[in-house]
């Protein structure tokens, strides 16, 4: 699909999509637990649908029922030989550990980047937990065979918190008891806290953080587990950064949907807005923002590296050189975002320049809105599409349906706040 997306200013109210580091978690959490979880508000992303497939794959009954999906599971019992991933980079890490419940031999595979991104993690820890492993040094399709045995072990947290996340659904689902996960290097910590407040909502055994070094798992207390459990997905700050990024560039918006008391890392775009003096008003249940001269600004992305995207999008327009911390975490993503961005702004005219853990943005000199390409990612789609409301000229972005992945209805969403944008598949400007 292509993109086309001319200079244009955005305005009116929009809802955030539904998180999908909210949704695969909850997924997750209905499987292993034994009873019936009804998700409210469902995620609509393709990596949604990956983890919702999985999920069946590995027992769970799953309906749609209106805005609602109900999950029925008696926990992990898989019903085929092979878990499918797609090309859900969370889905891989964390339905691996959880998939290694069973005693039989499962295949993990996955497409697109998943293809690319190195495994090690595995072929290193599964066999500490007495799971027997095979994988294509290091990378997939993978082969496991459980069932995994909680012990004390510790693993190394600095490539993604998503491998933490798998084991401690792994660990909660087993009934580990008197055991804990020591982690060094973690990234990503407020993603580890989402996966400790679903495991909580899901009344799954929560263990003791113990200042992100050491997870423990208490002795078990008897308990009864609910029969049913109700979830709300809450708004997803990653796709919202998009909506919040554009309105301070070129809009006046009023974003609802977004929890600022939520876990989720990308909620720092707020204070990246507010370091580069976007003009906003803060509400509890919306954030209304509008264009202003902004002003370049220092962000330690680390622990939350989805928001680099959006972030040079921003910094594109803020007078000055901008400074982003944490390329190191960009490496294995669905393209190698540091590189990728430094040539698609610098098809746009924006000077990137990459210096050890850091990107350095030359703001202020304008866009030229150009050809570019996506890379198959769909944070740098969305990114360019923001970057190019007050372009020059018109932006052809190709690899437009990258935005299935996390975003479906960002092409229309923009849309119906006024940007004028036109798709292969529709005309959608209004």
């Amino acid at each position: 699909m292509i993109a086309t997306v001319q200079p244009s200013s955005i305005k009116g109210t929009i809802t955030a999509p539904a998180s999908k580091s909210a949704m695969q978690r909850a997924c997750a959490a209905a499987l292993v637990r034994k009873g019936i979880s009804v998700l409210h508000n469902p995620g609509v992303s393709n990596d949604d649908k990956a983890a919702l497939n999985i999920i069946q794959q590995l027992g769970a009954t799953v309906q749609q029922a209106g805005e609602t999906i109900v999950v029925e599971s008696g926990g992990v019992a898989p019903v085929a030989d092979t878990i499918d991933c797609h090309e859900s980079g969370l889905s891989i890490r964390m339905f691996t550990s959880v998939a290694a419940l069973a005693s039989r031999k499962i295949s993990v595979v996955g497409s697109g980047s998943l293809a690319k991104r190195p495994m090690n993690f595995f072929d290193e820890v599964l066999p500490q937990l007495e799971v027997e492993i095979n994988s294509r040094e290091g990378y997939l399709p993978l082969e496991i065979t459980g069932p995994l045995q909680p012990r004390n072990i510790t693993v190394d947290g600095s490539l993604s918190s998503q491998y933490l996340t798998g084991l401690l659904f792994a660990y909660a689902a087993a009934g580990a008891s008197d055991v804990g996960i020591h982690v060094t290097n973690l990234n990503s910590r407020p993603y580890v806290d989402l996966t400790l407040e679903v495991l909580k909502s899901f009344g799954l055994p929560v263990p003791e953080n113990r200042n992100y070094e050491t997870f423990y798992f208490p002795p078990l207390a008897a308990t009864a587990p609910a029969e049913k459990i109700d979830y709300t997905v809450e708004g997803d700050w990653s796709g919202g950064a998009f909506l919040l990024v554009g309105a301070a560039i070129a809009g006046d918006v009023v974003v609802k949907g977004l929890d600022l008391q939520s876990a989720q890392a990308d909620k720092a775009v707020m204070q990246a807005l507010m370091s580069a003096s976007a003009l906003m008003s803060v509400e509890v249940d919306q954030i209304h923002i509008r264009q202003s001269k902004l002003k370049a600004f220092q962000f330690d992305a680390t622990d939350c590296p989805d928001l680099f995207p959006p972030l040079v999008a921003l910094a594109s327009y803020c007078e000055g050189t901008t400074v982003i911390q944490g390329t190191t975490r960009l490496t294995h993503k669905e393209s190698n975002r540091a590189l990728t961005l430094q040539e698609e702004f610098g098809k746009m005219g924006i000077e990137i320049n990459l210096q050890d853990d850091l990107m350095i943005i030359k703001g202020g000199t304008g866009i030229t809105n150009t050809e570019v390409s996506s890379h198959n990612d769909h944070r740098i789609a969305m990114a360019a599409a923001v970057a190019a409301l007050k372009g020059e000229g018109t932006m052809t972005i190709s690899g437009a349906e990258a935005v299935n992945k996390s975003y479906p209805q960002f092409w229309s969403h923009i849309a119906q706040l006024g940007a004028s944008v036109t798709t292969t598949d529709a005309v959608l400007n209004h």
